[in-house]
């Protein structure tokens, strides 16, 4: 186990579950560390430090992140162990007392890591270190790349909504953003650095700006600006707040991809009342409608809730209608799960699980139609494509503008660059096996 003469040099294993935020805001953590003399733990290593980086988005997740910490306990006894994120924030008196945790972090405090290293090393007792989530105020900082080949600027945290099924304004705290002239200091850093491609993340990203006197609108078109950025993409954004003027911005740009990921949740206007989300079925196939028609070509991709407490089966036949009606590349289909402290406890009709898990698969059936679909309209035409970092012995793969993955033999030299491709047949995992063409 590490001690004060070792604080300056030691190595750390990183666990991230959850959203593309979090990944994002490991890699920072990772950026702390290596600040402060720490190296990442290679394949074989016995780590030092090991971090977790957790979420809390359903009950299955919530049991993922405590078998991955009791897992990384039994596997490095000597390690010092790390718990952050929103399982850590919503429940982190039960994490603290798995046997071998030695530092619980909440949201807050994630980014604080060093200081809290050096408390624990200075007491040596286990510490846990949790604001309120009305209490939280700050904004933690957040672009990196780690081990990935894009950029995660995180713009946003934290959401003023509360849905009823949902626990993440718990776990994040209200919504808070940075300022347009940081967010591009961070892009014109990232083109300085080679970056070429930027994911722009947040929790509730479209209500980015409200409390600064900004909108999400004023940002991308001051990140549009920045020279030696190529690519960047929207991450999920809710559709009452994806406007007309983002989408035409992103029709007219050079760098903003044809790519959009908008949560439905369910295709029933009941459903959605009861879930009290911000918008009603005719809203959300306006703006898939006003996608398609300023950009074909564009990937849409839609989250959904099925089994829902109240989601009866003609509500349910509903919502597969509805969905089977819009025109988007790919559904992400999510089992509605219990959270604790939530309004959707307070609805009478609980949907059986068994039920709730053929719903699940017949959505999912929906989705591979529609996303053979999309992906078949492709073949055969050349896109452009930003090639990742393959695994060694492995081929490389990248992402077209529109988020078709590509597959094409390694070409070491092409890491982090963008070239043409002429897209091939997809396999059975939809990766289109292409050739590159320029």
């Amino acid at each position: 186990m590490i001690d004060k003469s070792t604080f300056n040099g030691g190595t750390v294993e990183y666990h991230t579950l959850g959203c593309k935020l979090n990944f994002a805001e490991t890699s920072t953590i990772g950026q702390i560390l290596s600040d402060r003399g720490f190296s990442r733990a290679q394949s074989g290593d016995v780590p030092d430090i090991v971090v977790v980086n957790t979420c809390s988005v359903t009950e299955l997740a919530d049991k993922k992140c405590r078998q991955t910490i009791r897992r990384l306990v039994k596997k490095y006894p000597d390690a010092l162990m790390i718990v952050t994120g929103c399982y850590a924030q919503l429940k982190g008196d039960e994490i603290a007392g798995i046997p071998g945790v030695d530092i619980v972090l909440g949201s807050e405090q994630k980014l604080e890591i060093a200081r809290y290293l050096d408390e624990w090393l200075e007491h040596r007792e286990p510490k846990v270190a949790i604001t309120p989530s009305k209490d939280i105020r700050l904004f933690s900082h957040s672009c990196s790349r780690g081990d990935r080949t894009r950029y995660f600027l995180k713009v946003q945290d934290g959401c003023d909504y509360y849905c009823s099924y949902c626990t993440i304004p718990i776990a994040r705290g209200r919504s808070r953003c940075d300022s347009v002239e940081s967010l591009v200091a961070d892009a014109r850093r990232v083109a300085d650095e080679g970056g070429k491609e930027i994911i722009i993340t947040g929790v509730n990203i479209g209500d980015y700006g409200k409390h600064i006197g900004a909108s999400f609108f004023d940002l991308v078109s001051a990140l549009d600006q920045v020279e030696g950025i190529e690519r960047y993409r929207i991450s999920s954004i809710e559709p009452d707040l994806l406007s007309d003027e983002v989408i035409s911005l992103v029709a007219e740009s050079k760098r903003f991809m044809p790519h959009f990921h908008i949560p439905l949740q369910c295709g029933s206007d009941e459903v959605l009342r009861i879930m009290r989300r911000h918008y009603d079925t005719a809203l959300f196939a306006s703006k898939i409608e006003q996608i398609r028609k300023v950009i074909p070509d564009a990937f849409i991709g839609v989250d959904l809730i099925v089994g829902m407490r109240g989601e009866t089966e003609k509500l349910f036949e509903e919502s597969y209608e509805f969905c089977r009606s819009l025109d988007i590349s790919r559904l992400h289909v999510f089992p509605y799960s219990e959270r604790p402290g939530t309004l959707a406890l307070r609805i009478d009709h609980v949907v059986d699980p068994r039920e709730k898990s053929l719903r699940a698969h017949r959505m999912l059936r929906l989705s591979d139609e529609m996303l053979a679909r999309f992906t078949a309209r492709f073949v055969g035409t050349e896109r452009k494509v930003l090639f990742e970092q393959p695994r060694k012995g492995y081929p490389m793969h990248g992402f077209t503008d529109n988020y078709l993955k590509v597959e094409v033999p390694c070409d070491a030299s092409r890491v982090n660059t963008i070239g043409t491709v002429l897209l091939g047949e997809p396999d059975d995992e939809m990766t289109l096996k292409s050739t590159i063409v320029g």
